[in-house]
């Protein structure tokens, strides 16, 4: 039996990859801050569990904590005894302002929580993975669009996400000989809770306000599934998927 870690799971792209991957038959710690929250990923969308209780596990954990983090990877040590899959998902957008308007608690606050979140957990990731018999794994970073060409007004998001594609690199180069993967889903405009927005209108590149398209986020669930089925001397470094329509290629 499989065992993954995903964190962010209380929601959005987080609680759609948890049940994707418990659906797919994976043993799954649920990782977030709201215990209630991970509870209900838990369960199937209908409300109820078409999986084996004892698949998933509900640990709170706040990324930007080391002690947190520690202790989540500890849970699915004396839980599981291993670790074959890291989804690093928790991520915030914070403030949308231009630079000299952001507030510094605001900035270290996505830093914390979209780099140094990721950087622990694999930390603790890759420890597991080199230890364990068989030993390896697979890591994969929910990178962004913003990885590659930002939005106005998005400084502390798209500096994080730039630097979780070098987090990326130097992963699946250092794990190489761990047999431990590391790649990479960049995800344009998938429908979440924090999307909705997009159909009334987003600020573009050229000042105006445009609605853009989102598409199915279980789309993004089945390429998380794509990648972890993989044996581990193939991997998908990086992998773009976005909405056909939606403004990125060209953008500006």
């Amino acid at each position: 039996m499989s065992v993954a870690v995903v964190t962010g799971a209380g929601s959005g792209l987080g609680r759609t990859i948890g049940r994707a991957l418990l659906g797919a038959g994976w043993q799954v710690a649920l990782a977030g801050r709201r215990s209630e929250a991970l509870a209900e990923t838990a369960k199937a969308a209908d409300g109820t569990a078409s999986w084996p209780a004892d698949h998933a596990l509900v640990v709170p954990t706040d990324v930007t904590s080391p002690s947190s983090v520690a202790a989540l990877f500890d849970a699915v040590r004396d839980r599981w005894g291993r670790l074959d899959l890291l989804v690093n998902n928790a991520g915030l957008f914070g403030p949308a302002a231009p630079a000299d308007e952001i507030d510094l608690a605001d900035w270290r606050h996505v830093v914390d929580t979209n780099l140094t979140g990721a950087f622990l957990c694999a930390q603790h990731a890759v420890r597991m993975m080199k230890a364990q018999d068989p030993r390896g794994g697979r890591i994969i970073n929910n990178g962004s669009i913003s990885a590659h060409t930002p939005r106005p007004n998005s400084i502390a998001y798209t500096a994080t996400k730039h630097a979780v594609t070098g987090l990326t690199k130097s992963l699946s180069l250092d794990g190489r000989a761990f047999d431990i993967a590391c790649g990479q889903i960049d995800i344009g405009n998938a429908e979440t809770e924090l999307t909705q927005r997009f159909s009334r209108g987003v600020l573009q590149a050229n000042g105006s306000i445009a609605a853009e398209p989102v598409f199915d986020s279980r789309h993004v669930a089945d390429a998380v599934l794509y990648m972890a089925s993989l044996p581990l001397d193939t991997n998908v470094l990086f992998l773009t998927i976005t909405a056909t329509k939606m403004p990125y290629v060209g953008r500006g």
